[in-house]
């Protein structure tokens, strides 16, 4: 007995160990941004015709994934998803999109917090306080929907032409080493994966070149909206905002709550949250007693506290702790730690990137109804969707789609009808369905057991394979 809880011990201790150590590398592997030149999109400024790539993982690794984030989300949103994967894949280095929209970010006093130039006090003051507090003279201006009416017209077009570069370049490298190149997405970013594998390019799909497509929560079902919808749509966004509103809070605002609140979680976890005590956030993501700025936080996006609204922004988080004044947070063996998730959507450790889309096209949300998994239909003449070749992708393309609460079967069922409609083997195809217990950023957020990652590890495994 003695000798078997000798046996137990080490096991523990070379478990917890792994588990630091693999934090430690995922936390450190090598990171880049860059911003490149993207689509001439009509009407736009040149400076804002770019796309960005936040690059993770060893830089002459042979293989890339290549992530795109979904509704309101960034480049940022991946970066310790993707320092875990790259721990875990050898030979892959993992790219994130940054879309053109957030350029119009002004992350100048987050960059500074996140330097230790700024107090969290000056941070809340410039993008919140201001409102309720006249003496604070310096502050954050919005962006006025006047002075962005070319935003209208970010679409799928745009977006699809801007990914081109990067996948193009992605495979320009990967080429060079005799790698391979795997596109994928979370949420929306499903929706743009199968618009692009299927996209027109001069005759030929977009996936020509891939070797693999990967599905988090997200995709595209075969139905597309009607031309009615279609035109209805495109004709109301003329006469409103070019942003969406997240989950009903509209822009900028959902992505100057979050950056806030996950900054100062990063910061200063233990201190009283600023936002809750703030009179204008909304009374639904309010803890009912005093809290931390981790308490809070983790009140607010949780699934068991945070409003049915924010569904897309939710993870299992934990819970407000039994005691203490004020109320702390108890993560409860849950699957996504609360610091980990208020990195993603910080950028900690980055510098002008968080980890939200204070902007968000709503175009491109728009557009994505009609993307109908490559079939060509009257939604897409409407709005300039160019997504015609679902039925033309190579056989020996590979698919992983992981469903949770959002998607669900749903996910797996788009990606058995893009597989069927060209002729893709059942073989090539990993499906697995976690809705019951994995909230929608879980995949990319739980840690250090992740269902997702480990099923992706495996599929990137067989990539390599052919």
């Amino acid at each position: 007995m003695r000798e078997s809880s000798r046996v137990r011990s080490a096991l523990t201790v070379a478990a917890v160990s792994l588990a630091f150590a693999a934090a430690a590398s995922s936390a450190t592997a090598a990171t880049k941004f860059d911003w490149m030149r993207g689509f001439d999109a009509a009407a736009t400024p040149d400076n804002l015709d770019r796309v960005g790539v936040l690059k993770v993982g060893p830089k002459k690794a042979k293989n890339i994934l290549v992530l795109n984030p979904g509704t309101s989300a960034s480049a940022a949103y991946f970066r310790p998803l993707a320092g875990f994967v790259a721990s875990e894949a050898k030979g892959w280095q993992v790219w994130a999109v940054e879309r053109r929209e957030n350029q119009l970010e002004d992350q100048s006093v987050v960059d500074e917090a996140k330097q230790g130039t700024a107090t969290t006090q000056r941070l809340f003051d410039y993008y919140l306080g201001y409102l309720t507090d006249p003496s604070v003279t310096d502050h954050f201006e919005s962006v006025p929907d006047s002075a962005v009416p070319f935003a209208r017209d970010w679409g799928m077009r745009v977006e699809i032409e801007d990914l081109r570069r990067v996948v193009k370049e992605a495979e320009r490298k990967a080429g060079k080493r005799g790698g391979e190149v795997v596109l994928g997405g979370h949420s929306l970013g499903g929706s743009i994966t199968t618009a692009y594998a299927t996209w027109d390019f001069n005759g030929k799909p977009g996936a020509k070149g891939l070797a693999g497509l990967v599905y988090i929560d997200g995709g595209s079902g075969p139905d597309p909206i009607s031309p009615e919808e279609a035109s209805q749509d495109l004709a109301e966004l003329q006469a409103e905002s070019p942003w969406l509103s997240f989950g009903g809070i509209t822009a900028p605002f959902a992505g100057l709550f979050n950056v806030v609140g996950s900054t100062t979680t990063h910061l200063e976890p233990d201190a009283v949250s600023k936002l809750q005590t703030w009179p204008l956030l909304p009374d639904n993501l309010k803890p009912p007693v005093l809290a931390t700025n981790e308490g809070a936080y983790g009140f607010a996006l949780d699934t068991g506290t945070s409003p049915p609204a924010l569904a897309a922004a939710q993870a299992h988080l934990g819970h407000l702790a039994a005691s203490g004044d004020p109320r702390g947070w108890d993560e409860a063996g849950e699957l996504t730690p609360v610091q980990r998730y208020a990195d993603m959507f910080s950028g900690t450790g980055l510098q002008g990137l968080d980890g939200t889309a204070w902007y968000h096209p709503l175009r491109l949300t728009i557009d994505s109804g009609a993307v109908a998994a490559g079939n060509a239909n009257p939604a897409q003449r409407i709005l300039d969707v160019r997504a015609t070749h679902g039925d033309d992708l190579s056989r020996r393309l590979r698919i992983y789609a992981f469903g949770a609460a959002l998607g669900g079967e749903r996910v797996l069922k788009g990606a058995k009808i893009l597989a069927r409609q060209s002729q893709i083997p059942r073989r090539r195809l990993t499906l697995v369905n976690r809705e019951e217990t994995y909230a929608h950023n879980d995949p990319n957020s739980a840690f250090p057991k992740n269902a997702f990652v480990k099923r992706l590890t495996r599929f990137l495994a067989r990539v390599e394979r052919g």
